[in-house]
């Protein structure tokens, strides 16, 4: 995406009205969030750091015991709203429950998280200090 034109949540909410239907854990690096698209191309979400998943009054952290079972357990969701922001991070609400992707400084490697898919072409990669996640920058 043209960082010129970055409109907080533009790209992301495109994901409204579609299932997330698949949850893949790569090796034990990231977890790809996959969402139906338009003319059968699914939407990647791959997340870099683990997402926070909170669903039936619950929280759930990568380090949680059951935290593979709950993020399953969205599948498959319809996306019923998303936003983003500085401080805030990334939200995916979904009507089985909610990913949150706004990680501490101390998590983030490289990048936050990357989607791609859309019929256009379009695609947004995350990182600190960027955009919806202008406030990750290292104070040392």
């Amino acid at each position: 995406m043209d960082e010129a034109a970055y409109v907080p949540n533009e790209l992301l909410s495109r994901l409204v009205g579609e299932r997330m239907y698949s949850v893949e854990f790569v090796v034990n690096d990231y977890v790809q969030l996959r969402f139906e698209g338009a003319e059968a191309m699914p939407v990647v979400l791959n997340c870099y750091v683990w997402p926070v998943i909170e669903f039936a009054g619950q929280v759930w952290r990568e380090t949680d015991l059951g935290y593979a079972d709950a993020l399953r357990k969205l599948t498959p969701g319809i996306v019923r709203s998303t936003s983003e922001g500085s401080g805030s991070g990334i939200r995916i609400i979904l009507d089985t429950g909610t990913v949150v992707i706004d990680p501490a400084l101390g998590d983030v490697y490289v990048e936050i998280a990357e989607i791609m898919g859309f019929s256009d072409g379009s695609w947004m990669v995350w990182r600190p200090g960027e955009d919806s996640f202008e406030d990750l920058v290292s104070t040392a």
